[in-house]
C-alpha cells in the first residue's frame, strides 16, 4: 500500500534517507538537526519543506514560539516575496531543469553531496566492546556511522567555505581557523577506509601536496 508522506519528513528537502525498515519506512537524518536520527520519514515538525520547491508567499508557516532568533530570522527572509524566474531561460532549460543543476552546482562548490561507502563495508557493524567485564557491547550499522561520518565532513567544508569568504575576519584569524578545521580533517583521516572513492577523503596538514 502506498504511504502518505505529504508533510512529513519523507517529503521534506530536509531529509536524507539511508536505509528501509522492516515495514517499508525509511530511516535517515535531518539536515537541520530537528529531530534526533535515527528519523523515521513520517514524523513532521514546523521546519517542514517540501522536496522540489522553494520558499515562497504559497509556502509561508507561522514561526514557532521559542524558535532560535537565528532560524527566526532565516525563515524571515526566506518567505519574503521573490520574483518569479522566468518559466524559460535563454538555454533551452526550463524553470525545475535550471533550479536543479543550479543545485548540483552549489553542491559541487561546497563539496557536500552523496558520497560512496566501500563495498566491503556495507550491511557491516562497528561493535565497541566495553573493557569492563559483565557489560554488553554494542553495535552500530556502519551504514549509519558511515553518514554520520559524511555529515561531519560536508559541514567541516561548508564552515572552511565560510571562513575564507567571511569579511569581518582579518587574513590572521582566517589563517588560524583553518588551521584548526585542518587539524579535524587530520584527526578523522582514521575513517578514510569507509570511503569508496580517493577523492572523499579526508585530507590533514600531513598529507596535503
Amino acid at each position: 500500500m502506498e504511504r502518505d508522506l505529504a508533510g512529513r519528513c519523507g517529503s521534506c528537502s530536509f531529509f536524507i534517507s539511508y536505509r528501509e525498515t522492516e515495514d517499508g519506512a525509511q530511516e535517515g537524518e535531518c539536515r537541520l538537526g530537528c529531530w534526533v536520527p535515527p528519523l523515521r520519514d513520517d514524523n513532521t515538525c514546523s521546519h517542514f519543506k517540501q522536496r522540489g520547491t522553494s520558499f515562497d508567499g504559497a509556502l509561508k508557516r507561522k514561526v514557532a514560539a521559542g524558535t532560535p532568533r537565528r532560524m527566526r530570522e532565516e525563515e524571515a527572509r526566506a518567505s519574503e516575496p521573490k520574483k518569479p524566474l522566468p518559466q524559460e531561460i535563454d538555454i533551452d532549460m526550463d524553470q525545475d531543469e535550471f533550479r536543479r543543476v543550479l543545485r548540483e552546482v552549489l553542491l559541487e562548490e561546497l563539496g557536500v553531496g552523496d558520497v560512496a561507502m566501500g563495498d566491503r563495508w556495507r550491511g557491516g557493524e562497528m561493535i565497541l566492546k566495553p573493557g569492563k567485564d559483565g557489560t554488553q557491547p554494542k553495535s552500530v550499522p556502519l551504514d549509519q556511522f558511515f553518514h554520520k561520518i559524511v555529515m561531519l565532513r560536508d559541514k567541516l567544508r561548508v564552515l572552511e567555505q565560510k571562513v575564507n569568504s567571511s569579511k569581518g575576519l582579518a587574513d590572521d584569524e582566517k589563517v588560524q581557523l583553518q588551521q584548526y578545521i585542518t587539524a579535524c580533517y587530520g584527526s578523522l583521516t582514521t575513517f578514510n577506509a569507509l570511503f569508496r572513492d580517493r577523492e572523499d577523503y579526508f585530507v590533514g596538514q600531513g598529507t596535503k601536496e
